[in-house]
């Protein structure tokens, strides 16, 4: 075994063993653990999926394994059923933009090609991510040029209640305010300056933002998170899914 090449460990593979799928249509699956830690591989190091080492089965198994499973909504499945959440102190939430290569875009059909969302997209409207640390628990794959505060109350409605809400001033909006004391959530959210009404602000809780920062940057070591290469929208979700899972709920 070379020390460039991922494996999952015990405690890996013993996480999600008994989530994967059983008794699937057509030919017997080879390997899970070696097929898994071939994708994770790929999605560490960037490279093209015909570029994957020999030692993990043949390219196309490893991407066909990928692909699938992607299609049937599977990694999410994983994803949630190893999220744990609870009533935590404090939830931060952020969004983070993902480059778009130019392998990317030209997705068959166009702008209305289903989930191909990303079909000669221009540079400046990469797909962004909302997340929750301090273990990530709720992503979402936007346009670039859709304002992050749309998205922050259907990201947040499913989550456990929280003491505290931490986010900067692109949310900073009368309606995610209000959402959030109903909820019983303080916002620790900066005034924008554009703003006539003052609200609150406690800048000491609100340092406690860099989590989410780090933790992006602890996403973005995984190459084909940092660039996006994949024209479905559901591919690249289902990468995030997995870089998440490997990290955090493994």
């Amino acid at each position: 075994m070379m020390s460039s090449e991922f494996w999952l460990n015990d405690r890996q593979w013993s996480a999600i063993e008994l989530l994967l799928p059983r008794n699937q249509p057509g030919a017997r699956r080879v390997d899970d653990r070696r097929v898994i830690s071939g994708i994770v591989q790929v999605l560490k190091v960037g490279c093209r999926w015909e570029d994957c080492p020999a030692v993990y089965g043949p390219s196309t198994t490893v991407y066909n394994r990928f692909n699938r499973w992607s299609r049937r909504g599977l990694w999410q499945r994983l994803f949630d059923a190893l999220v744990t959440t609870d009533a935590t102190d404090t939830q931060i939430i952020d969004s983070t933009t993902a480059k778009a290569h130019r392998s990317a875009g030209g997705g068959k059909g166009g702008l209305g090609a289903g989930d191909r969302s990303l079909a000669r997209r221009p540079d400046d409207e990469d797909p962004r991510r909302r997340r929750l640390p301090r273990q990530t628990v709720a992503f979402e794959i936007t346009p670039g040029l859709l304002g992050e505060v749309r998205v922050a109350g259907p990201l947040l409605a499913p989550m456990p209640v929280a003491r505290l809400c931490i986010a900067d001033t692109a949310y900073d909006s009368n309606g995610l305010r209000q959402f959030l004391s109903e909820r019983g959530t303080q916002p620790v959210i900066p005034n924008n300056p554009t703003c006539k009404r003052f609200h609150p602000f406690d800048p000491d809780i609100y340092k406690q933002r860099n989590l989410i920062k780090r933790m992006f940057c602890r996403l973005k070591d995984w190459r084909r998170i940092a660039t996006r290469y994949d024209k479905l929208a559901a591919n690249f979700a289902a990468a995030i899914a997995i870089a998440t899972i490997v990290l955090w709920w493994t």
